[in-house]
């Protein structure tokens, strides 16, 4: 363990970040560095629990959390590097998006404040890039098979990159024009510079996985092309169909868009691509109203002010959960409370309990939102459902509506389906042990399989589909 007593004598002590009158005039990083002796501190707290929750059931990737902050604690930078990357491909970036899970599951969690334990990963691994310490890993020897990953997003990553180090040839084919998927378009770049991901895909290609650019399967090429160019195919594009609202005036009026649309045009923006003029989704000097309460929504947040919007209110038709951990999510379960982003201190107003009832337009742009208040109810088939409160109508200005309500698994289904996998009636993927669908060497990991989750799990799958697609080859002639 790390410093016996650490955790009576040092407290939590998160990173600081930069003023928001400055931060809101850029798109750089938020959080500031921690000098070194105060890494070691919050690494001290880490307690002798005897069984570490952090690792067994709050990381999805089992990170070995315990060893590493003892290490962190003693100095042992290095070794503790090379312990958290046996687990974690990319931990310069679960360091900066993860919501650490991990942390809600800290045994010091249950009467005081858990470790920080995403802060001390990330700048670890930071240390890690100063000092010259993580290299290319090439296989030693090649396997002589040759696998397809379709997706770069973290699950199709982390793939990759394990299937590469197994000394298989590795082709990642990607639809958009770079490589990252929704950690390159749809994370904002306050939250994750994309410097930061070319630098870990430099380390990829020097290890041998070749990236194909621009080329959708499915549509450019298919999976039969695939499954005869490749001895197998990974699809790992993840969960892009987004939901959508039913409310008046949604179908015909300008100024309503996906999240998505929104965020990703603003990631081009910022690595000097040309918008098109008439596609531009703009927040500047605009009355914007963001609907989903969740961490899209607090992105579409940031992203509005930082653009120059006039005003931004987020709305969410579920309840505001309680500033504590709610006693239906005891410790270590992930806790129901009231989460907010480094967006939310930034400006912006959040209301809970809100249904959008209708869009009002003139010259066939969206001006307002019209919404009332609800009140959650158990219907008769036991489930609670949003019922109208009377006489809580309200209407609201609204120049650029942002619909952030999350993904459906009916997208899934049908790119499934169109790749001649077999689904459940919930819309997932039937799966074997390796992650392998119905079609001999066709494998599915990351949201496409599980639907919109974390990036920490969508890495986790991604790296247990790879062990699975090794596993399958080595069965075959």
């Amino acid at each position: 363990m790390a410093k016996p007593t650490g955790f009576l004598e040092f407290k939590r002590q998160p990173p600081s970040k930069r003023p928001v009158n400055e931060r809101v005039k850029d798109w750089r990083e938020i959080e500031q560095a921690w000098p070194e002796v105060k890494l070691e501190e919050q690494a001290a707290r880490c307690m002798d629990c005897g069984v570490p929750f952090c690792h067994m059931s709050g990381c999805p990737l089992k990170n070995v959390i315990p060893e590493w902050n003892d290490l962190v604690y003693r100095k042992q930078w290095r070794a503790a590097l090379e312990l958290l990357h046996s687990t974690n491909n990319f931990p310069e970036v679960t360091g900066r998006v993860c919501p650490a899970p991990c942390e809600a599951a800290c045994t010091l969690g249950a009467n005081d404040d858990p470790v920080t334990i995403r802060q001390i990963e990330l700048h670890l691994v930071e240390r890690g890039w100063r000092e010259g310490w993580i290299q290319p890993q090439p296989a030693a020897m090649s396997s002589g098979r040759k696998v397809a990953v379709v997706g770069s997003g973290p699950a199709g990553l982390a793939a990759a990159q394990q299937l590469a180090r197994a000394g298989h040839a590795v082709v990642v084919f990607e639809a958009h024009d770079r490589a990252g998927g929704v950690l390159r378009y749809g994370i904002p770049d306050f939250k994750l510079e994309k410097w930061i991901l070319d630098r870990r895909l430099n380390q990829m290609k020097a290890e041998g996985v070749s990236f194909e650019t621009g080329i959708k399967v499915g549509e450019d090429i298919s999976v039969n092309y695939l499954l005869r160019h490749f001895d197998a195919i990974l699809l790992a594009g993840g969960a892009r169909v987004p939901r959508d609202i039913q409310a008046k005036g949604r179908g015909e009026l300008k100024g309503i868009h996906f999240a998505m649309d929104f965020l990703i045009q603003q990631n081009h923006r910022v690595a000097g691509d040309t918008v098109p003029t008439a596609a531009e989704i703009s927040a500047k000097g605009k009355n914007v109203v963001v609907i989903g309460g969740g961490d899209t929504g607090a992105d579409c947040l940031g992203t509005a002010l930082r653009q120059g919007a006039l005003d931004v209110l987020q709305v969410e038709i579920l309840p505001k959960p309680p500033a504590q951990r709610d006693a239906s999510t005891p410790w270590p379960l992930w806790p129901y409370m009231l989460r907010s982003s480094s967006s939310h201190d930034e400006g912006g107003e959040r209301r809970w309990n809100i249904l959008t009832q209708e869009f009002i337009g003139k010259d066939g742009r969206v001006v307002a939102l019209r919404g009332c208040e609800v009140e959650w109810k158990k219907a008769e088939n036991g489930r609670m459902s949003p019922v109208e409160k009377p006489g809580t109508e309200f209407e609201v200005p609204a120049d650029l509506v942002l619909l952030a309500m999350g993904f459906t698994k009916e997208g899934n289904a049908k790119m499934l389906n169109g790749c001649g996998l077999a689904t459940t009636p919930a819309s997932d993927p039937v799966l074997d042990r390796n992650f392998m669908g119905s079609v001999p060497g066709v494998f599915v990991a990351g949201d496409l399989n599980r639907g919109a989750s974390l990036v920490v799990r969508a890495m986790m799958e991604g790296r247990e589909a790879a062990a699975g697609v090794t596993r399958w080859l080595a069965t075959k002639a």
